[in-house]
């Protein structure tokens, strides 16, 4: 190892070491359901504060309810939301509709709270093409890990270019923003100026690889810094900070500014997605202790129980009528007619080639039997 001498040009270890010397992540309320923002809670009515745990229960009973879906071999793809309720409703709540959401495959709660049905979202699921006719302002949700944040980036200049009164949001894990996909469309972003929101939530983990494995940056929010882009760290688990975070950021973009990225420190507690993974084979008991007594809907509901506008007994009743609003989805999406494999061919190309019409008549021939 080469040691520098003392009387260099530069003191790159002073440089990296100053790296880490990073701002607390934004809190409203800490994990105690101590209000440590008292100006930003107050400016919440007590409607909207029930409105938000509302919001966070609905969350949660659709990944239960999903999650029961799947094991009984009733669904196709899904990513488990659990614990990144404060992160996901808070964030998509601070929106309009008119703003474009570009989502990724555990964004399905934030696409069903900007305007697709529960139904759609369990025909996406299953890969059928009827799960992408929702009305909500939103591309289908990507699966390809980064990727959603080229398209947010050509989004929010269209509707520069148009001049709307809107603008793109996008998320994606920590993982994403390893890939190039992540980098390249918070470049163009930076450099053409226009009202993208990058939403990191980092959850700790991509699939199995810890987020200390993945990047030696000491926050992913720096990662925005070389396109030129202002970032924040937000405690993940208060809805209040990431609601209020994020309705700055888009007041500002609104303003002309360019775009923000958000780092919501947050927990998955389950597996990456229902495809099968353990994940107690990379993370112990004692790791996920502390984020459990982190949760996002024990803080609020401290809160809101002090306040004396929330009760067991209402939480339950909410439960069950999510989840049966739920059941009742699924089975109007068990009442959709099953794609056929033809139909998908058709659509692959607005005129077929000659080898997909060839493989179209196949198929045809095997439908009619």
């Amino acid at each position: 190892m080469v040691i520098m001498s003392k009387n260099s040009i530069v003191d790159f270890s002073k440089i990296k070491d100053e790296l880490a010397d990073l701002a607390k992540p934004i809190q409203v309320l800490d994990q105690n359901a101590k209000v440590v923002n008292q100006a930003v809670f107050d400016s919440f009515s007590d409607d909207q504060l029930v409105e938000f745990m509302k919001k966070m229960v609905w969350e949660r009973a659709l990944h239960e309810q999903t999650m029961n879906f799947s094991r009984q071999g009733r669904m196709g793809f899904y990513a488990p939301t659990a614990g990144e309720e404060a992160s996901e409703m808070g964030t998509v709540m601070a929106m309009q509709k008119q703003d474009y959401l570009v989502p990724a495959y555990r964004d399905i709660p934030q696409l069903i709270q900007h305007g697709a049905t529960v139904t759609e979202a369990f025909l996406w699921s299953r890969g059928h093409v009827k799960g992408n006719e929702f009305e909500a302002r939103a591309l289908m949700p990507q699966i390809i890990i980064g990727a959603a944040y080229v398209e947010t980036a050509g989004v929010a200049l269209g509707l520069k270019k148009n001049g709307e009164d809107a603008i793109a949001f996008s998320y994606t894990g920590d993982g994403g923003t390893s890939q190039g996909d992540s980098y390249e469309g918070m470049n163009f972003a930076g450099a053409y100026k226009v009202p993208a929101l990058f939403i990191v939530q980092n959850n700790g983990y991509a699939i199995s690889v810890p987020r200390e494995s993945q990047t030696a940056a000491p926050a992913l929010t720096q990662k925005a810094i070389a396109a030129g882009i202002p970032s924040v760290q937000v405690d993940g688990m208060d809805i209040l900070a990431c609601y209020s975070v994020a309705k700055a950021a888009r007041d500002y973009m609104l303003a002309g500014n360019g775009p923000v990225m958000i780092e919501t420190l947050t927990n998955r507690y389950g597996a990456h997605s229902s495809a099968g993974d353990d994940p107690k084979r990379y993370r112990t008991d004692e790791q996920q202790k502390p984020w459990l007594e982190k949760d996002p809907l024990i803080r609020l509901r401290k809160v809101l129980t002090d306040k004396k506008l929330w009760t067991e007994e209402q939480e339950e009743a909410l439960i069950k009528e999510y989840k049966d609003s739920f059941k009742d989805a699924l089975k109007q999406a068990d009442a959709v007619e099953p794609e056929k494999v033809s139909d998908m061919l058709k659509r692959t190309f607005e005129v077929p080639t000659p080898e997909l019409q060839a493989q179209i008549a196949k198929f045809e021939e095997k439908e009619s039997n």
